[in-house]
Order: C-alpha cells, then structure tokens, then sequence
C-alpha cells in the first residue's frame, strides 16, 4: 500500500461536499490514522468563486473550471458531488479516461449512465465508488457487494427515501396533513424546494436499481416496474390503516420468485410490529434476505450532510487503502452477468387495502363483492363505518367501503377497478394500497 499522500478534487461544494471537506479539514488525523497515508483536498470546484460559504478554504484550493480539475497531474481520485446528470456525466467519464479514480454519490447518474460510466472504468483500470449514492449513511453497498457476497440475495424490502417516510411520520404521528407535513420537511431541510422526485417515488426507485443492480445482476430501467409516490395519500387512509394495526410506508421492494424478478415502489401498509413499520423520521431502513444468512437488518439516516459525507469519506479512505480497486474488480459489480427475468407489474401479487366511496344505499355492497369475486378477488375484511341516519332529504350519504383483500394479482385488480369506476353508486376517490406480506 502506498504511504504517499491521496490527493483529492472535489468537484461540488454543496451541502454534501461541506461536510466532506470539513470532516477532511477537522479530522485529519483521524482519517490519516484509519487510511494509513495523508488525505488532502487539492482542488475544490464550485461555480460561483465569489459566493460566501459557511466553510473557509484556501483560496487557492478553489476554482470553477472542472476541467483544469480533473487534469491537473497532481490530483489521484476526483469526487464527485454535483448532483444531476449533466455536466457530472462530463466530469465522471473525463476523470476515469485521465486515470483517476472516482467517488460519487450522484444515484440519478449512476441509474442513466451506469452501463458506460462502469465500462470506462474497466476499459481504464480505475475504480468507481458509491456508497454514498444509495441510503445515505447506511452502509448498504458494501453490504451486498461484501459482506454479503457468498448469499444470493431472496428479497430486499426497504425505505429509501427519508424525505417521504418524515412525511408519512408526521401524518401518522402528528395527524398532520401531506400539505401541512411536506411544509414542515421542507423548512426543516428535509426537502428541496422542488420535492417531486422524493415523494412521487423516483428517487427510491433510482435507489431500488442500484441495489437490484448489485444483489441480482440485472439492469432494471425505472420504467420497467410500478412507481408511485405518497404525493396523493390521504390523512384517512393513515388513520384507517392504523386502526387495522398497520403503518403505510413509501416501501421499495424487490424479491427473486421462481427465478423471476418482483420490483415495485408504492405506499404499503405494513404490520405495525415490524421493525420497518416503527422507522419514523428522515431515517431509512433495508431488510436484506440472503440464501445463506437469512435476514439482515439495516437501518440509519438516508440524507443529509454528515450522513452522506460518512459514506463519501468511507469510500475515499477504502481507495486510499487500495481496498476499493480490488473488489471493484475482484467482483465485477457492474460487468455482465445472467440477468433474471423481470415479471411485468401486472403479474405482480400482493395482499391490497381498498377504500371506496360509496353510496349508502342497499345493493351497493352486493355490486362490489360481485365484481371483485368475478376477478377472483377473495375479501379477507369489509368495514363500513355506520352513517348517520338522513332523513326528509333525497340525498344519499356517501360513506367510506374499507376492503382488505387476499392475495390476488395487480392486474386482476386493475380489471376489477375499471368495473368498479362505472358503477353510478361508487364515487372517487378510489384508493388501491399493497398490503407488504
């Protein structure tokens, strides 16, 4: 192993590439101590040099051309913290033809430009890291392509988005509603001011690729499963979920049946005695099942400076050992493997929670079990709350249908669900949740 120093550009001095540089600036014996040779930043990319920071840097570490950056001979591994696809796919692909190694925690990249970022790494010899770009201060990657690499992994069950699950907390916990709950993310840093990507799903879903990636070997476009978010979830249904011993969690899942792979990211009502269900907060968790190890349980903050830069930091001092650039090519994450099968999202199975708006009025029960039961729809519970009774009036009261179904087929339930949207007697909305088995 080398003693000589590990030399660093770091391109992007937002909140991430803060903490990593203060941890570097403040600590540096510690690191030195635990990466055996001297970590120093040598250059730092930002785009506005007259910005004012919270952190105060030599004002010769800084510049705004990202080129000069990657070239200079004197920098041995380039970070890259920008974010967005462009131009970090510019810098990434540029460091690695230059013959440096890189760090990166930039999931939505790595989702789009996997295939040709890995392949520029192994036609170069150099190395990718990128813990930091799934689950945040969790450990997770080298988890599946290390510590866990003697399991084929059976399933994986996680929340991968801290933003949505402090959302769904403060609904849960607080009775708060999505609006009011997204608002006090957001003035508390735990949301951009643009949250779509967060709680419409994508995020977990970029997340939920990666570790699909790694633990089955199969490339799985987003578009290739179902994605949704918690953007439209109602404070009735947290409560009626509740009140039937489950939590709704953003839930991202993939599982390996019958040599096929299960992936989806939607809300999901979760037993509420499970260890996912009690993950409150900006806090992510991942329940892992290998073939050998059986179930392994994660858990930690998913975002956030310090948490993120932990795992930035972990992987800049694995390269500084040399730890990084042998499994990198020892297990070949990202090479060509047999890929399973991906079952369409209509194939998928699951137990649902159903809540329809119906009309108080007699038939109405039968014309629903009726169209579910022709879809082979099988009714584990019905709840109707008592309405009150109206009387002198011609109006019909409107009142919630609560249905937890059996097993059954997305797509048998899809069929099912245009049925049920022409009947006169039932109203929107018309809530559809998986129940997580």
């Amino acid at each position: 192993m080398s003693t000589a120093p590990l030399r660093l550009a770091l391109v992007g001095l937002g909140n991430v590439g803060t903490g990593v540089a203060q941890v570097l600036m403040h600590q540096t014996d510690r690191i030195c101590h635990r990466s055996g040779r001297t970590i120093q930043l040598q250059r730092v990319v930002v785009r506005d040099l007259a910005k004012p920071r919270e952190l105060s840097l030599p004002r010769e570490l800084l510049t705004d051309d990202w080129q000069a950056a990657v070239h200079d001979p004197n920098v041995d591994v380039v970070v890259e913290l920008m974010g967005g696809i462009h131009p970090a796919r510019e810098v990434v692909l540029a460091a690695l033809a230059a013959g440096k190694d890189v760090v990166t925690a930039n999931k939505a990249l790595l989702c789009q430009c996997g295939d040709e970022i890995f392949a520029a790494a192994r036609q170069s010899g150099r190395t990718v890291a990128f813990e930091a770009a799934v689950a945040g201060g969790v450990p997770i990657i080298a988890a599946v392509g290390q510590s866990l690499a003697g399991n084929q992994i059976q399933t994986i069950q996680a929340i991968l988005n801290g933003t949505s699950n402090y959302i769904l907390s403060q609904m849960l916990l607080e009775h708060q509603s999505y609006g009011d709950a997204l608002g006090q993310a957001q003035q508390l840093g735990f949301a951009e001011a643009d949250p779509t990507l967060d709680v419409d799903g994508t995020d977990a879903a970029q997340k939920l690729t990666l570790l699909v990636q790694l633990a089955f070997g199969t490339r799985v476009p987003v578009s290739q499963f179902h994605v949704s978010g918690i953007d439209c979830l109602d404070q009735k249904d947290i409560q009626y979920a509740s009140s039937l011993g489950y939590t709704i969690k953003l839930l991202a899942q993939a599982k390996l049946v019958q040599q096929r792979l299960e992936l989806s990211v939607r809300p999901t009502l979760v037993r509420q005695d499970r260890p996912i269900a009690q993950t409150h907060g900006p806090f992510n968790a991942i329940l892992l099942e290998g073939d050998v190890v059986g179930p392994v349980w994660f858990s930690g903050r998913g975002a956030g400076q310090l948490p993120t830069a932990s795992a930035v930091l972990a992987d800049i001092i694995d390269l500084a050992i040399g730890r990084s650039q042998l499994t990198f090519r020892q297990f070949d994450l990202w090479g060509a493997r047999p890929a399973f099968e991906v079952a369409p999202p209509s194939e998928l199975t699951s137990r649902f929670y159903l809540r329809l708006s119906v009309e108080d009025r007699p038939h109405v029960m039968a014309d629903v079990t009726h169209i579910l039961g022709r879809h082979g729809i099988s009714l584990a519970s019905v709840i109707q709350p008592e309405s009150p009774e109206v009387s002198g009036s011609d109006a019909v009261p409107i009142v919630p249908l609560i249905i937890m179904t059996h097993r059954t087929s997305v797509g048998a339930l899809q069929a099912a669900d245009a049925e049920l949207e022409a009947l006169a007697s039932i109203k929107t909305p018309r809530v559809c949740l998986a129940v997580a088995g």
